[in-house]
C-alpha cells in the first residue's frame, strides 16, 4: 500500500463578476502538497504563503479532508499524518486557497486507498467541507466551472472558453475574510437586480463558449455582491477604471476579495494593466503585487514521487 504521495492543486477565482456562488475559474498559480502516512502524530511543514499562520491540527483543511475520506474509504487506521505545503497562493485573497487545501486533502486520500472515486463525485466531498462549489469545482476539475446543488448533492459542468484568456490578478496588501465578505451581501435584492444578474451571467457563459469577447465589458457587470463589497476593498472602483483604461475587457472581485482580477487578450498588454492596477491600488492607499495568469485547464493533479 502507498503511504506518500504529492498532489498539485491551481488557484482559483470564484463568481467571474456576476455568477455568484455558481461560476468559478481554475488559474496556473499552484500550491502544492505532500502527504506521508505515519506511525502517530500530525506533522506540518510549510513554506511560501501563510508559513507563519498554519500549524498541524486535526482543524487544519489539508488534515481534516484528508481524513474525511481516509476513515470513510478503509478500515486501516494511521494515527499519524505528515504534510508539506509549499504555497504560492496567498491565504484571505479570494483566490482559492483554504480550497487548495480541502481538495489536496481529499485528492491525497483518494490516491492512497486506490483511487476509486472520480473528481467528479470528489467534488461533492469537497462541498461538503467548504459549504460551496464555487472554488473547490475548478480546482478540482479546472477549466471554467458552472456549479449548482441538486438533490442535496454538488455538480459542477466544465468547460473551457473558444479563445484563450489572460488574467490579471492584482492583490492587495489588506486581506479580506470570506465571512466578513458574506456579511455584507443583504439577504435579499430587488427583481430588478436579480434579472440583470440572471442575464450577464447567460451573456459571459455565452460568449466565453463562443468567443465573442466583444460581449465581456457588459458581462462581467454585477449587482447581486460587487457593490456590496467593494468598500470593504479600499481602492476598488479607482482599480477597474485603471484596467479598462489600459486595454481590459473588465474587472472583476475574484471570490470574496480583496483580490481584484482583469480579464484580457492575450494581445493586451497584460503588463501594463497589472502595473496600472497596483498603482493605482497604491494611489489609494495600500501596497499591491499582480500576477499575470493564463487558465488551468487539468485541475488538480498527483504528481510522480
Amino acid at each position: 500500500m502507498k503511504t506518500r504521495v504529492k498532489v498539485i492543486v491551481p488557484a482559483t477565482s470564484a463568481n467571474c463578476g456576476p455568477g455568484f456562488d455558481v461560476l468559478g475559474a481554475a488559474c496556473n498559480l499552484y500550491n502544492e502538497f505532500t502527504y506521508e502516512l505515519t506511525e502517530r502524530g500530525f506533522e506540518l511543514e510549510v513554506t511560501g504563503e501563510g508559513s507563519e499562520r498554519l500549524y498541524a491540527s486535526g482543524k487544519n483543511l489539508a488534515f481534516s479532508s484528508f481524513f474525511r475520506l481516509w476513515n470513510e474509504m478503509t478500515d486501516r487506521r494511521y494515527t499519524g499524518l505528515k504534510v508539506t505545503m509549499h504555497n504560492r497562493i496567498p491565504l484571505s485573497r479570494g483566490l482559492g486557497s483554504s480550497s487548495t487545501a480541502i481538495v489536496a486533502g481529499l485528492m491525497a486520500a483518494n490516491y492512497l486507498t486506490g483511487s476509486t472515486l472520480t473528481k467528479e463525485q470528489l467534488v461533492n466531498y469537497a462541498t461538503e467541507i467548504e459549504g460551496h462549489p464555487d472554488n473547490v469545482a475548478p480546482a478540482l476539475l479546472g477549466g471554467f466551472t458552472v456549479s449548482y446543488m441538486a438533490h442535496n448533492r454538488a455538480n459542477s459542468l466544465r468547460f473551457i472558453p473558444a479563445h484563450e484568456l489572460r488574467f490579471i490578478a492584482a492583490v492587495p496588501s489588506e486581506p479580506l475574510s470570506t465571512a466578513r465578505a458574506r456579511e455584507a451581501i443583504p439577504e435579499t435584492v430587488s427583481h430588478k437586480d436579480a434579472v440583470f444578474n440572471a442575464g450577464r451571467s447567460a451573456l459571459l457563459v455565452s460568449a466565453l463558449l463562443t468567443g465573442e469577447y466583444k460581449y465581456l465589458p457588459d458581462a462581467l457587470e454585477d449587482r447581486l455582491h460587487q457593490p456590496y463589497r467593494m468598500p470593504l476593498i479600499t481602492g476598488t472602483q479607482a482599480v477597474f477604471k485603471a484596467a479598462k483604461n489600459v486595454g481590459a475587457y473588465g474587472a472583476i472581485i475574484s471570490g470574496a476579495g480583496s483580490t481584484l482580477m482583469a480579464y484580457a487578450s492575450p494581445q493586451a498588454d497584460c503588463e501594463k494593466i497589472g502595473a496600472a492596477m497596483k498603482l493605482a491600488f497604491e494611489k489609494a492607499g495600500q501596497q499591491a503585487v499582480y500576477h499575470v495568469l493564463k487558465l488551468d485547464t487539468e485541475g488538480a493533479r498527483v504528481v510522480d514521487n
